[in-house]
């Protein structure tokens, strides 16, 4: 039976939950110890984002990753603090991260059957004016037999077991889905453990907010401004979306999933395969938006039927509700007949 007042004395945290999901699925344990993993780097990593002016972790590293962003002091230690737990998890086999040039293989003595790809810290640029930032991961099996490749972590998308993100905002939140929908659980620092807070999580099927760095506007491409103008600018007596942008991909993501609407970080003349990651950040978000009842493009196809050909592969990306992706499909097809 639950307490009365402020305690809850039977509350779902994510342990307890991955466990339930477990029992129910006849696992092996496996994954819920991967994701056990992951969530007490994640921790780790909040604590480190909410302590890094006093502990001197803001700032540039003084070196470029292999995606060319800077390096910041809070990127390496998250990156450490990801690949140390789950090495420690004897869960995983192989590690793709924004970070690293190659994929990391693990030794033998210590592997597990899974592939993990991840961004250790989303949004590196708004690390030192306190702004949202995140990680984010994707989780997938390993298919073949003899040992493993690079090669084994470039699935599509819709092979994914679970992908997921932490969010360092107002407080640290956890947004995971194992292929059954979309659970969010919030970081209780007084216990250090994660509350499920939102279960099944739906989204609208159309929202009122777009979100695009406009700053790329000059760029864009044609089918981009058309629709874009049509949010701010609507002929049949609607209101004019609103325009929000983080530049942190897990904060204006986790906000479309909220509060509906659309992302958009597509192709232009600057980046013409678009700027954001196919592994280890638009496979894992555009996972969370289906799951969530939500829709992810490239404008020619949809996200997760993408066939990786690198690690660290680009591609351009729109996701959000379902209603505003199939409305800037129609403009984007539009475009290409012409």
């Amino acid at each position: 039976m639950s307490g009365q007042g402020p305690f809850e004395t039977n509350s779902v945290t994510l342990t307890r939950f991955l466990l339930e999901e477990g029992q129910k699925a006849r696992g092996t344990g496996e994954l819920t110890t991967l994701l056990n993993s992951l969530c007490t780097a994640v921790k780790a990593i909040s604590v480190a984002v909410r302590q890094a002016g006093i502990s001197h972790l803001y700032g540039i590293a003084g070196s470029v990753n292999v995606t060319g962003d800077q390096v910041k002091k809070l990127d390496i230690l998250s990156n450490e603090l990801v690949i140390n737990a789950i090495k420690a998890s004897f869960t995983a086999c192989i590690l793709v991260s924004e970070e690293d040039e190659h994929a990391i293989i693990l030794e033998a003595g210590s592997r597990g059957k899974y592939i993990v790809c991840f961004d250790p810290l989303d949004g590196s640029s708004n690390i030192d004016c306190l702004v949202s930032i995140g990680t984010i991961f994707a989780i997938y099996k390993k298919t073949t037999d003899g040992e493993p490749s690079e090669l084994d972590a470039l699935q599509p998308g819709r092979d994914l077991v679970a992908a997921g993100y932490a969010l360092y905002g107002s407080a640290t939140m956890m947004v995971l889905s194992c292929g059954q929908g979309v659970n969010c659980f919030m970081l209780d620092p007084a216990i250090g453990e994660f509350i499920l807070t939102d279960k099944d999580v739906k989204m609208k099927n159309r929202g009122n907010i777009y979100s695009t760095n406009e700053g790329n506007a000059m760029y864009f491409e044609p089918a981009v401004t058309e629709y874009l103008q049509k949010k701010k600018f609507p002929k049949d007596g609607s209101a004019p979306y609103g325009s929000r942008h983080v530049g942190s991909m897990v904060a204006d993501v986790h906000r479309t999933m909220m509060y509906g609407g659309v992302f958009l970080y597509t192709a232009n003349v600057k980046s013409p395969q678009g700027k954001l990651r196919l592994l280890y950040e638009c496979n894992p978000m555009a996972y969370i938006m289906v799951q969530a009842g939500g829709m992810a493009t490239t404008g020619t196809q949809n996200v997760l039927d993408i066939q990786p050909v690198d690690i660290h592969q680009r591609v351009p990306v729109v996701m959000g509700s379902s209603d505003d992706v199939r409305e800037y499909l129609a403009i984007f097809m539009k475009h290409a007949r012409k």
